[in-house]
C-alpha cells in the first residue's frame, strides 16, 4: 500500500463527536495504489450521501469504472481527509502527461461535472485540510480541474488554497425547472409554444410505450442504445470514443451500478412492437441530467425525438421530486427551443506558492484558446460550427 499520512490537531473550542471530550483529531492521507477507489467504495458513497453538491459523476461506481477503463497504472492519486477516523473529505486525481505534467480530475471528456466530496457538517474545515494535503510544492506542479460547477465542493478547497490559482469559464451547461410539461411549455412564446404542444400531442397519440429498465437488463439496453446511436449519427459522424470497447464497458458498468443505486434510469421506447429509442437519465438530489441516447433514424419521420425523450425524462424528474432537469454540456439547437437557463462551468488551476512557471504557461494557453473562441463567435460563426462538427465526429 502506497500512502502518505498527516495528522492535524483540532482547533481550540472545536467540538468533538457527540459524547466525546475535547476537539476532534484531523488526519489526511494520500493513496496511490491502483485499486484505492475500489477499496474505498463503501466509505466513498457514504460520504457522497453527506455531500449536497455530489453528482452522479462523483459516485464510487462511476469513478471506479472510469479508472478501470481509462486510468494508467501508477497515475492515480486519492486525497482523503478524516475527522476522528471518519471520512469527511475525498477526491481522486490522475497524473497528466505532456510537457507540463501535473494532475487533473478523473473523467476526461466523459464527465460533465468534476468535484471532490466534503461532509456538509464540517465542509469548511475539511476543505482547509484537503487543500493543505494537496502535493503541489514544486514550480512544475499543477492541478487543473475542468467542468467545475460554480457551487461545487471543490470551490471551498480553491478558497483555502494558499498557493497560486486561476479561475476561468468552461463549458456552458443548461438547466430547466423540474415541472410538468404543461407548465414548462409556458416558458415558450407564441407559435413556438403552439408547435411544441402539437408535437407532444402527436407523441401521446402515437402510443409510444416507455419502459424503465431494471438493473439486470441495463447492459443489454445500453448495447441497444449504442447500436441506435450509431444508426442515428452514421451520416453525420459518430464521436470516435463512443465506438470504442472501453467506452461500451464503462457505460455498461457505471450505468448498471448507478441504476442499482438509484442514481440513474434507463428508458426504452417501443413503438408498434419495435424498440425505437433508449435514453440514459442521471439523477442526484439537486438535478437530473440527460446524458446519452440512441434513436432509430426512421423515428424522426414520425415523431419529435427530442420531445419524446425529454418528456419521459421530465416525468421521471418530477416524480422523483428533483427540482431541476439539466441538459448538461452543449448548446445544440434542440436544447435551445426550451429556453433553458445557462450557467457556465469553471476551470480551476492550482499551483504552488512562489514561482509557478507551469501554472503560468497553462493559464496562458487557456487565455489564448478562449480568445480564439471569441474570435470565432464574433467573426466566423460558420467556421466554428464546422470545427465543432469535426470535434464531435
Amino acid at each position: 500500500m502506497s500512502t502518505e499520512a498527516r495528522v492535524a490537531p483540532g482547533l481550540p473550542g472545536e467540538p468533538g463527536e457527540p459524547g466525546e471530550p475535547g476537539p476532534p483529531c484531523w488526519t489526511t492521507e494520500l493513496r496511490r495504489e491502483d485499486d484505492a477507489l475500489d477499496v474505498l467504495a463503501g466509505e466513498w458513497d457514504d460520504l457522497a450521501a453527506r455531500c449536497r453538491t455530489a453528482t452522479f459523476f462523483q459516485a464510487a461506481v462511476w469513478q471506479c469504472s472510469w479508472w478501470r477503463q481509462y486510468g494508467r497504472p501508477g497515475d492515480l492519486l486519492v486525497v482523503l481527509v478524516r475527522r476522528d477516523g471518519r471520512l469527511v473529505g475525498a477526491g481522486a486525481f490522475r497524473r497528466r502527461g505532456g510537457p507540463l505534467g501535473g494532475l487533473t480530475g478523473l473523467g476526461g471528456g466523459l464527465a460533465d461535472f468534476t468535484d471532490v466530496l466534503l461532509d456538509d457538517e464540517c465542509a469548511d474545515r475539511a476543505a482547509a485540510e484537503f487543500a493543505a494535503a494537496l502535493p503541489l510544492t514544486r514550480p512544475w506542479h499543477t492541478l487543473e480541474l475542468r467542468e467545475v460547477h460554480p457551487e461545487a465542493a471543490v470551490q471551498r478547497v480553491y478558497a483555502h488554497w494558499s498557493g497560486r490559482r486561476r479561475r476561468f469559464d468552461d463549458s456552458v451547461c443548461q438547466y430547466l425547472p423540474g415541472v410538468p410539461m404543461d407548465e414548462l411549455l409556458k416558458r415558450l412564446k407564441g407559435k413556438t409554444a403552439q408547435r411544441n404542444r402539437v408535437k407532444q400531442r402527436r407523441i401521446a397519440e402515437a402510443g409510444v410505450e416507455v419502459r424503465t429498465t431494471p438493473p439486470e437488463e441495463v447492459p443489454q439496453a445500453l448495447a441497444e442504445l449504442l447500436r441506435l446511436h450509431f444508426l442515428q449519427w452514421q451520416e453525420r459522424g459518430v464521436t470516435p470514443e463512443h465506438r470504442t470497447e472501453r467506452f461500451a464497458r464503462h457505460l455498461a458498468d457505471s450505468t448498471t451500478g448507478l441504476v442499482a443505486g438509484g442514481l440513474a434510469v434507463v428508458h426504452r421506447f417501443w413503438l408498434d412492437g419495435e424498440l425505437v429509442a433508449v435514453n440514459v437519465l442521471l439523477l442526484c438530489p439537486s438535478f437530473s441530467g440527460l446524458y446519452l441516447y440512441g434513436a432509430h433514424p426512421k423515428l424522426r419521420e414520425r415523431l419529435d425525438i427530442a420531445g419524446l425523450l425529454f418528456g419521459a425524462a421530465l416525468d421521471e424528474t418530477v416524480a422523483a421530486g428533483i427540482p431541476v432537469i439539466g441538459l448538461l454540456r452543449g448548446q445544440e439547437p434542440y436544447k435551445q427551443r426550451w429556453r433553458p437557463d445557462r450557467l457556465p462551468n469553471q476551470r480551476l488551476l492550482f499551483g504552488p506558492r512562489g514561482p509557478a512557471p507551469a501554472l503560468t504557461a497553462r493559464a496562458g494557453a487557456v487565455r489564448a484558446r478562449q480568445a480564439a473562441v471569441h474570435v470565432l463567435d464574433d467573426r466566423m460563426p460558420g467556421l466554428k460550427q464546422v470545427l465543432l462538427a469535426r470535434r464531435r465526429s
